[in-house]
Order: C-alpha cells, then structure tokens, then sequence
C-alpha cells in the first residue's frame, strides 16, 4: 500500500492516541536503516524508542523468531516452557535478581513491582503501601503507572488516580526522605529520567537512595524499561552506582522488538509473589523468549553492550563539541547510547525533528525540549558522524 491509502484507513479505523504522525510508513529494514513506502532510505537514531536494540533485520533474531514461529508460539503458563526457563536463568546470571516474572510491556512489569512491594510488607505483617517517585519521570500509560508518573499532564485526563503514590523532585535526596512515612513500602526511580529528557541520576543520590531505604526498611525499585539491556554500556543502568535494587523491571530492548518485558527481584522480594497473585496470559511465552535468548547471544557474541558503552561516549562527545558551536544549545548528557541535547525553549525541539526527517534521520524530542538520540546499539562511529554532519547543517539553519 501507498502512505496515502495507509493514512486514509488510519484516520478512519484507528483512535487518534498519536496525533498528527511522521508522515511515513516502514516496508523493512536492515541494519540502521528503514526504508519507506516511496523507497527512501531513514538512518535510525531512535530504535523504536529504544527498543530494537540490534536494529533490523539482524540474522540471529530473526532466525530464532522464524524458528520457534515454525514450532510453538503460545503455550498457556499452566504448564513449563524451556525457553522461559532459560531467558529468566539469562537474566539473573547478568544482573542481581534471583527470579524474574515475565510480561509484556515495561508498564505491566511495573504494575508487577508495586504489587510485589506491596505483597511484600503483607507478608510481613506490616501496612505499607505508599510509593515515592519523582517529577519529571515516566512509567507507563496504565493507571498505576500513571499515579507513578511525575507529570501531571498524563494524569489529569483519567483523576481520579489511583491511591498510594507521592510524586517528589528527582536527585533531591532530602525530599524522599521528607516524603517516607510509616505506610511507605518503596522508592521508585529511573537512574535516568528518559521520557523526562535524559536527566541523569547523581552517585550521591542513587547511592543515597540505597542507603535511605535501607535506613527505613523499605524496597528500593529501578525501573530499568528504557535504560536496561545495554542501553548505558552494562547490562542494567544500576550497575553504573555500584548498587543492587530490591526490584528493578526492564522491556523495551529485552525482545529486540517483540513485545516482552521482566520484573525482577532478589533477597526475600523475590519470593513474595505466591500462586495466584500475578500472571500474564502473554508473558513470556516461547516466542518471545526465544527473540529474548537470541538477543542476549548476539550482545555477547557481537560485543553489543561494550559498543554502547564506547560509541556512546563517542556520540556524547561528538554531541558536546557540536553544542559547544551553537548558543541554543543549553546542555548534553547522556551516558551509552542514550543522549540528549537540550536546546532553548526559543527553539523547539520538533522543528529539528523534523528537520532532520527531511534528511532522513530518525530522531525525537523528550521533556525539557531535548533531542533524545538513542539509535540502536549495533550503531558505529562512522553512523555517528554521519549524523553529527546532517545535525550541524539542520542547525546552522536556525
């Protein structure tokens, strides 16, 4: 089909959640690289917002999906599946947990973890129930993680929210600590606040988040939906703060864009969960796992995290030099492959956006008015140049 025949049934058929969209429509892919409906080629600096992690039409998950596609798709959770099995064995041989629930989306894992912290401190005897999170972040669209969610611009649309969920600065330790209470059963926080504009988390406050919940007997969750799976340059963005959550989720990258996502847990969280207090009728099911255990193998096989930890630095750096040419840039951060550059509110990031897709280069714009680069993690140096020229000749334009 043409764009026009796709734009047609999309306006007719299907409910305006996205407003205005791209004006494109993906045939394939291979690489780095998305072609249209016309044939034009689009580098991609976006990765499905972060999600496909080895970009497209990468050989090992594709012949792993066409694989177990060709055996068993579903297979209800009433029984065993070997791939699930061996995917949460992965996880937990790379991370700290000691158990993994699969599902899939990064918002139901975290619906998942409220509810395993919640279940947690049940068990124990104890009524707490009340989740710190920060302004600025985000979750989920679910109501939950919605309540979670710092702003108010989701929330406001779907008040009343659901109880239970205090929202306070990010990196401001003396805030949570104001905020905990005797009902308090956990703080909940991204190491970097991805929807939020690439705010970076500071060792003195993940760190002291630690501490904190330590202090007071509470759970301490990561939601790791964008920043894990090698996005930061280690397996989980934690690890950069040389700490351990209690509770920490990831998705987006984990299926290489099939949909799954993972709720994780170690020490006694982990064992909170009993018979019939969470499940997922799609979770984890020998697809999905299979393009997970796929992904793992080719990260290791291919050096994939260790590549988004030094082209990250690299696109940081490359990011930092064009900046430091142009007034309207305030600020670049980031760390692996994940950057953003924050530009003057007299410039809108989505004037670039578009700018850029008009030269064929897929970027977006997150909170704070900055340009969120996060390209797949198979990205090189030389893609990296490739976009630092067409970057500089967008902004030599305004």
């Amino acid at each position: 089909m043409q764009l026009e025949e796709i734009q047609k049934l999309d306006q007719k058929y299907y409910m305006n959640t996205y407003g205005s969209r791209t004006p494109v429509a993906f045939t394939h892919g291979e690489g780095m690289r998305l072609y249209g409906t016309d044939g034009k080629e689009y580098i991609d600096f976006l990765a499905g917002i972060a999600v496909n992690a080895l970009g497209y039409h990468h050989p090992k998950l594709t012949e792993a999906i066409c694989e177990q596609a060709g055996k068993l798709i579903h297979c209800s959770s009433l029984y065993h599946m070997e791939n699930q099995a061996k995917l949460a064995k992965a996880l937990v041989e790379r991370s700290c947990a000691d158990k993994v629930f699969f599902s899939n989306s990064g918002a139901e894992a975290n619906e998942g973890a409220f509810k395993l912290a919640r279940k947690y401190f049940y068990l124990k005897g104890e009524e707490k129930y009340e989740v710190i999170s920060t302004v600025n972040s985000f979750h989920g669209r679910t109501l939950a993680s919605i309540a979670a969610t710092g702003q108010e611009k989701y929330q406001k649309p779907f008040a009343p929210m659901p109880e239970g969920f205090i929202q306070v600065p990010y990196n401001n330790l003396d805030a949570i600590e104001a905020a905990v209470t005797d009902k308090t059963c956990a703080v909940f926080i991204e190491v970097i606040q991805c929807e939020g504009g690439i705010v970076i988390g500071t060792d003195a406050y993940i760190q002291g988040l630690r501490a904190l919940c330590d202090r007071h007997g509470i759970l301490l969750i990561i939601d790791e939906v964008q920043t894990g799976m090698g996005r930061t340059g280690t397996w989980f963005g934690y690890e950069h703060y040389g700490i351990e959550p209690d509770i920490f989720t990831c998705a987006k990258a984990l299926g290489g864009g099939v949909p799954l996502g993972a709720l994780l847990a170690r020490g006694n969280a982990a064992n909170a969960f009993e018979p019939g207090n969470h499940a997922s009728t799609f979770g984890g099911n020998p697809l999905a796992c299979a393009a997970g255990l796929s992904v793992i193998e080719a990260f290791e096989e291919e050096g994939i995290v260790e590549n988004a930890r030094d082209t990250g630095q690299y696109l940081l750096e490359q990011a930092q030099a064009l900046g430091e040419k142009y007034g309207f840039v305030t600020d670049v951060r980031g760390r692996g492959l994940m950057v953003g550059v924050q530009l003057d509110p007299a410039l809108p990031g989505t004037n670039v956006v578009s700018a850029m897709f008009e030269r064929g280069y897929l970027i977006n714009c997150a909170g704070q008015n900055t340009l969120r680069l996060a390209p797949p993690l198979i990205a090189s140096p030389a893609d990296v140049d490739g976009l630092m020229k067409v970057l500089a000749d967008v902004f030599g334009g305004f």
